[in-house]
């Protein structure tokens, strides 16, 4: 069983998000050598020299506010602009079961757009309310990795909108402040860029408003000559993903780099499980050229109302509250109820068993950790487990790649033992994850490991 700390929303109180104060933080990237600046053509290089992946745009292209009526149900209750297409972002913003919890946040994808929304439930003396008044307010951006500089935002005025219903104006300046508020960059769509997760800055000269900053619902957000932090994704979430799991990680990573459809289930709350699909997208990350595959999507929150579109979907990640998902194995190869990993599919199931080589690389990983946290804390410094983590798998998936694709240009093409260990695969255990691996990619080798009568 999972530990109370589980069921918390990831990276609370850890890293520089935990620090409250703008100036502080600054401090923090500064000694952790994470802190950035822009050379003035939209090329980020760290204080280290080391090159930086470019940063996703910062727009917001819509903000808005969901509300619960105890007769209607769900319902938009105000957005900017007026005429969004918000069609089903209701029932994305208030997922299913939020009801039973006092306060959740929830990320969901909406056609080409994703979204952050905070919700929060307020006991209200009502009948007509019937004693509770629950409300979202959430965002729409053309990107989800830098989504959460805007949670605390969102926090503060989903409770500003349930004890001050109809009072829009802050909500009004902080989109007007936002909107195009940055020049649009060149996206990297390459996914080991794009979901690095560490975190990053860029030091502007210009005055920029603070994510942490409060407002006092004037057209204009008290500016402060301060770096604007760019943080891609919230700190900490991978360390606790792969506590949750434990060695079941490269189950999940086997069926990530087959690039299987992949449903988490979880009751409420969904924020949680938001993250473990964005950990679980990492899990994929490498930069081997020669390797076409498709892009794997993080559709994040999911419900009943995504049925058809996810009947279309041959790789996907996602989230549910809902518990008629399960049912519905047409739509799903992995279905993750919490840590327990299942599949339908005869093929498959076959990778449901942690191979040796599978504790090998989790001991590895667990000690590269370990050896981190004994170096940082010798020199006093602070360790990025988010690079740490994110790296041991690109790592990993660099070297099964490359050795396949060195194998394949080889004047035999035959696979071996030597070469299974040498990607970090159990000859035996691994050899039919290697037979769809290879099939999946279109790699023409010749697989030399047998197959033994009564494999362990």
């Amino acid at each position: 069983m999972a530990d109370d700390e589980d069921n918390t929303p990831l990276l609370r109180n850890v890293g520089p998000n935990a620090i409250d104060d703008p100036r502080q933080k600054i401090h923090y990237l500064y000694e952790s050598g994470n802190l950035a600046y822009s050379n003035g053509n939209d090329t980020r290089i760290s204080l280290t020299g080391s090159p930086l992946t470019t940063l996703a745009p910062d727009n917001i292209v819509a903000i808005f506010v969901v509300t619960f009526d105890s007769r209607s149900g769900n319902m938009m209750e105000w957005c900017l602009p007026e005429e969004t297409d918000l069609d089903g972002v209701e029932f994305k913003a208030i997922a299913s079961g939020s009801h039973t919890l006092m306060r959740d946040f929830v990320y969901f994808k909406k056609d080409s757009l994703y979204g952050l929304a905070c919700f929060e439930n307020m006991p209200v003396e009502s009948e007509i309310e019937r004693g509770a008044r629950m409300k979202s307010v959430g965002i729409l951006s053309p990107s989800y990795i830098s989504l959460y500089r805007h949670m605390q935002f969102l926090e503060s005025q989903v409770r500003h909108q349930l004890q001050t219903p109809g009072k829009y104006d802050q909500l009004q300046a902080f989109y007007n402040d936002k909107k195009g508020l940055l020049p649009p960059c060149n996206e990297n769509r390459n996914i080991s860029s794009e979901l690095d997760g560490t975190i990053m800055a860029t030091f502007c000269p210009s005055t920029v408003a603070q994510p942490n900053e409060s407002w006092s619902g004037s057209s204009t957000p008290n500016h402060e000559i301060l770096p604007q932090l760019k943080i891609t994704h919230p700190a900490g979430c991978f360390s606790q993903f792969i506590k949750f799991f434990g060695e079941n990680i490269f189950i999940l990573w086997k069926y990530i780099l087959l690039q299987k459809r992949i449903l988490f289930f979880s009751p409420p709350p969904i924020g949680v499980v938001c993250y473990r699909v964005y950990c679980a997208c990492c899990l994929g990350n490498h930069d081997i050229r020669g390797i076409v595959s498709q892009e794997v999507t993080p559709h994040f929150y999911i419900n009943i109302a995504d049925i058809e579109a996810l009947e279309t979907e041959v790789s996907y990640i996602a989230c549910t509250t809902e518990k008629i998902f399960e049912s519905k194995t047409h739509l799903f190869d992995v279905y993750v109820n919490n840590q327990n990993v299942t599949t339908n599919s005869p093929v498959l199931k076959e990778l449901l068993k942690v191979s040796e080589a599978d504790r090998d690389k989790f001991t590895k990983l667990n000690n590269q950790r370990s050896a981190n946290l004994f170096s940082m804390e010798e020199h006093n410094e602070t360790i990025d487990e988010e690079e740490l983590f994110t790296t041991f798998f690109a790592e990993q998936n660099n070297r099964l790649f490359q050795t396949l694709l060195d194998v394949s240009s080889s004047q035999d093409r035959q696979l071996t033992s030597d070469h299974m260990k040498l990607m970090g695969l159990d000859p035996i255990g691994d050899r039919v994850f290697l037979m769809e691996l290879v099939e999946h990619y279109g790699i023409d080798v010749v697989l030399m490991v047998d197959n033994p009568c009564c494999p362990k």
